[in-house]
Order: structure tokens, then sequence, then C-alpha cells
């Protein structure tokens, strides 16, 4: 189910986006996987990126300055396979309800990607889970009023 390469005794995830080898970044309590040296994108597994995804989370604050390649050319509108689960494309969609952010998500696993600046642009939405809680309310109610009104 999971896709990983040997490397000597070691194993690495390749990044869904330029294929290099992805490589562990510790934040705080949290080890995410980062291709440094490649695009600077970053994999979360389950639940992991909900730990870093505020801007008063400082852990993520070390995950905003992957180092990268120059020279590595990335197509965002392109169709990526989950580094994790063989076999499984990753769905993209709007991060929250502002719909600003796009992120790769694996229906398998629960996995995240993030191309490079999307968790900058994510822990920039809101200033904080209120106002992230705000937003979601409104957003509900936005949707049935919208329902209600096309119903009549």
């Amino acid at each position: 189910m999971y896709r990983f390469v040997m490397a000597g005794n070691s194993f690495f995830m390749k990044c869904p986006a330029c294929s290099r080898d992805l490589a562990p970044i510790t934040a705080g309590s949290l080890t995410a996987d980062a291709c440094k040296g490649g695009c600077g994108g970053l994999w979360f597994d389950n639940f992991e990126l909900s730990r870093v995804d505020e801007p008063h989370e400082a852990a993520g604050a070390a995950l905003l300055d992957i180092p990268v390649d120059p020279a590595v050319s990335v197509d965002r509108a392109k169709r990526r396979s989950c580094p994790r689960c063989h076999g499984v494309v990753l769905m993209r969609h709007f991060f929250s309800p502002r719909r600003s952010v796009e992120v790769d998500h694996c229906p398998a696993c629960n996995g995240y990607w993030l191309d490079r600046g999307e968790l900058a642009a994510i822990r920039g939405e809101y200033a904080s889970a209120v106002d992230r809680d705000h937003a979601v309310q409104d957003f509900i109610a936005e949707l049935f009023e919208h329902a209600l009104t096309n119903k009549k």
C-alpha cells in the first residue's frame, strides 16, 4: 500500500510534484516530510497539518522556508499521486471556506501535500481559530440561505 524507495538502509518517499526524495523535517513535536533541495513542498500525515495551520502555532514557522532548487519547475495543475499510498491519486480541494488555497489530499491515508508557499498562505488566512470558526459559520449560513432561496 505504501510507496517507499529504498536507499541504503533507509526508506524515502518520493515527492509527488518533482519526484525527488522527501526528507523528514522536525518542527516542535511534529515530523513532516519535505522536498528539501527540490520544489520545497511538504507532506503531512493524518492530522499533522492541523497542528501547524494557524499563525499562533509556533512549530509551523519552522516549515515555511524549505530550501529549494531554483532549476526545479513544478506544474501545479498536474494531478499527483500519494507519496504514501501506491496507486492513489491525490484529490485537490480548497483548504478553507475562503477558497483561497488549494491543497492535495489523499482519500486513503488522509495525508496532505502542500506546494511551496501554501502553508504560509494557509497560516495567513485567519488571525485566530475564532476568526476561522466565524468564517465557517458564515459560509454554512450562506449555503443554507442560497439553498432555501432557490427552493422558492
